[in-house]
């Protein structure tokens, strides 16, 4: 409804439904080895901060179709309006600041990890075990709260004293196991671009039975992003703060743009 597919936006399409493809038909996981992993961990490389946007979830089709299906819509619009240059600028740019803010922010908070369970460590009790999981245990198997009522009732038990240690180091080293793949810091880095450009421009939704403007959607959009961090829920292996990492980063990429009119195209 936003015009005609665009040579950029085709090519980014095929480069990642292609790559789905490959992983289908062969069985892999590329993610293993060019997914955005912890900073810290060994599996680490600099380069997965641009590897990781062109990978999708082998286990959801919708991961990659919600992304692919976004940048279909929104995508040729933009790419027309600014030109391929600047577009591929706006995907190129959100998507790896999208990775760089989600590292920054998630160093943070596992720095703050690394310390509580340190000084558990130090000193292991029950009641500090427990406040440990409350604080940081959302990732961990909903079993351990059968420890955690023994441990409860046998405070003095070395064995399980010493078992929860063992938890406890493993609530710092989940954070390395996992990687961060898909395109979604740039697909919202584009929703946004998009919604600065073109903000009243009316969208029809399925879901919606009445149109809504460009600014309402993507602001409501990014709103329950920052919810859905903030709220961790358990079992969300969704990278939020790459989405809202995306969307920031637009806005100061399209702001410095527009005052740099003159020159603009």
């Amino acid at each position: 409804m936003f015009g005609r597919l665009t040579p950029l936006v085709k090519n980014l399409l095929i480069i990642n439904i292609g790559i789905a493809l490959i992983q289908g038909l062969m069985k892999i996981d590329l993610g293993e080895y060019f997914g955005l992993y912890y900073i810290s961990a060994p599996e680490f490389k600099p380069y997965q901060f641009i590897t990781y946007m062109f990978l999708h979830s082998t286990t959801s089709i919708m991961h990659l179709f919600g992304n692919m299906f976004a940048l279909f819509i929104f995508g040729p619009l933009l790419e027309q309006f600014l030109g391929p240059k600047k577009f591929l600028i706006l995907y190129m740019v959100t998507g790896v600041g999208a990775g760089l803010f989600y590292t920054t922010v998630n160093y943070i908070e596992v720095s703050a990890v690394q310390r509580d369970v340190e000084a558990y460590i130090a000193n292991p009790n029950p009641d500090d075990f427990n406040r440990l999981l409350i604080d940081h245990g959302s990732n961990l198997n909903p079993q351990i709260y059968d420890f955690v009522d023994q441990y409860s009732r046998n405070p003095n038990n070395e064995t399980l004293k010493s078992d929860s240690v063992r938890y406890a180091g493993q609530l710092y080293s989940i954070y390395g196991r996992y990687n961060m793949v898909g395109a979604s810091g740039a697909i919202f880095g584009v929703l946004a671009a998009f919604a600065l450009f073109f903000p009243n421009t009316e969208l029809f939704l399925l879901f919606i039975p009445f149109p809504i403007k460009a600014k309402y959607l993507v602001t409501v959009y990014i709103l329950y992003e920052v919810f859905a961090e903030l709220k961790q829920a358990p079992g969300d292996s969704v990278a939020h703060l790459a989405h809202i990492g995306g969307a920031l980063i637009a806005f100061f990429l399209v702001t410095y743009w527009k005052k740099q009119r003159r020159d603009f195209y």
